[in-house]
């Protein structure tokens, strides 16, 4: 039986659903097209909402178009990768430059440009050897398999709600079920492999130790993303870093921070630079491939020898056919340039745009009676981020702070944020992920001002439909 609050918000998505198809009837047509050669008509299922989604035929700087005709202001940025925007010419037009020139497909070959990307990678992390590859999931999984081999463990340790990537080595624990994140997130991994991930509460120090004094002399790594993205864009606590970096220390596991995110994202090297730590192992991804398809483990030398011929290559960890990839290695090469040269003016705008929409997004729903919270606010280490999510909590008291409140239905409206808040949006021409996304530098003042007036509308929407 449908609970009354049940009722409203899903005859609210019946009727954003019947607007939605009705304004996209040549994204349906390629929907249905898609279906007969796709699963589920796409290549990842983040990409994907029902009833269909929007299919796109350009993409530059804040904005997409859409066969329909429709421009559509996108805060899914490539899956946050685009911290410039789409196809921004400073990346674009010396790629078009080296295709023109005979260079950019893949060779199979060593060129300088891999060196030159991985010297600037190194400096602004401040780890000693890395090796690039071409995904974060493959990234994550040869952190792993270095740690387990370097330590000769094989337990693995992350955080609640943490995603790693879809890779073998740490698929539990990412999807919140019947028994919280605590449970196995696909078939066709041997169960083996998932009883040795063990997950521990996001920030909470306690439950950490408790683990480490446990498990301690077992643990390969711990995996952790300071700012976890499947989880809610909840910066990490301060004390709970400081922790996780003692205890690896104090038992010999290693510490992974996973970056493929937050890297690049809130100043000009790894967000664990602004915590005053440095990990083992990290992994690094999305805005270091400028929009191109690359990613990077990095660390201590010691540990990613383990890959090179100098200890007989004990960890297979050759990164595959387009490592390196020389249009992906120009393109990252560009963009981070451009962020370490604007790095004191391209860093605080993002932030002082992304505290401005939180306020404002979270003021917007309350003069309409509905109670929403943002993520992504700075604490006492790390300003506030262009990173934002946006929830629905069932009461005052609930503190958005873990996963486990961002994911728990009886918390918070996971159905209002992700499916109301989705139609709702993009029928106002706003493409968000779990409330909002990423803010890039290509969002003008009078993007989001746009964007506020489509949430105005939404919380108009969401409030007419409790009141019948």
């Amino acid at each position: 039986m449908v609970s009354k609050a049940g009722a409203w918000r899903e005859a609210l998505i019946g009727r954003l659903q019947a607007q939605y198809e009705e304004r996209h009837p040549r994204s349906a047509a390629a929907y249905a097209r898609a279906l007969r050669y796709l699963v589920d008509g796409g290549s990842h299922g983040a990409r994907m909402f029902a009833p269909y989604a929007f299919r796109i035929v350009s993409a530059q700087g804040s904005r997409v178009r859409d066969l329909d005709g429709h421009d559509i202001i996108d805060f899914w940025q490539g899956h946050y990768a685009n911290i410039l925007g789409h196809n921004p010419p400073q990346v674009s037009e010396p790629l078009a430059q080296m295709l023109r020139q005979g260079q950019g497909l893949q060779t199979g070959l060593p060129d300088e440009l891999q060196t030159d990307m991985a010297e600037l990678l190194l400096q602004r992390t401040g780890d000693e050897r890395l090796r690039f590859t071409t995904a974060g999931s493959l990234a994550t999984m040869y952190a792993i398999m270095l740690a387990r081999g370097f330590t000769g463990r094989s337990l693995v340790l992350k955080a609640a709600g943490g995603w790693h990537g879809a890779q073998p080595l740490a698929i539990r624990g990412t999807h919140y079920g019947a028994e919280g994140f605590a449970g196995i997130d696909s078939q066709g991994v041997p169960q083996e492999a998932a009883a040795e991930t063990i997950v521990t509460q996001y920030n909470d120090v306690d439950q950490l130790r408790a683990i480490f004094e446990r498990h301690g002399d077992r643990l390969a790594c711990f995996i952790l993303e300071l700012c976890p993205g499947n989880g809610g864009f909840m910066l990490a606590k301060p004390a709970f870093v400081r922790a996780a970096r003692e205890l690896t220390q104090s038992y010999g596991a290693v510490l992974i921070i996973d970056e493929i995110i937050t890297g690049f994202r809130f100043a000009a090297g790894g967000l664990q630079r602004l915590y005053g730590v440095q990990a083992d192992l990290s992994t690094y991804g999305k805005i270091i491939g400028g929009g191109m398809p690359v990613s990077a483990v990095t660390g201590r030398a010691d540990i990613m020898e383990l890959a090179g011929k100098s200890t007989g290559g004990r960890v297979m960890f050759n990164g595959g056919t387009f490592s390196a990839h020389p249009a992906s290695m120009l393109a990252g090469k560009t963009v981070l340039e451009h962020l370490v040269r604007h790095e004191d003016t391209i860093y605080p705008q993002l932030a002082e745009a992304g505290d401005r929409m939180r306020a404002a997004i979270e003021q917007i729903f309350a003069q309409r009676g509905v109670l929403a919270r943002c993520t992504g606010w700075g604490n006492e280490l790390v300003r506030g981020g262009s990173l934002i999510q946006v929830h629905f909590p069932h009461r005052e008291d609930v503190q958005v702070d873990s996963p486990e409140a961002a994911w728990n239905p009886d918390l918070c409206d996971v159905q209002l944020r992700e499916r109301v808040l989705k139609l709702g949006l993009v029928l106002r021409g706003v493409n968000v992920s779990h409330g909002l996304g990423a803010i890039s530098t290509a969002h003008s003042e009078a993007d989001l001002a746009q964007v506020l007036e489509a949430y105005d509308w939404v919380a108009q929407q969401i409030a007419a439909a409790r009141a019948r």
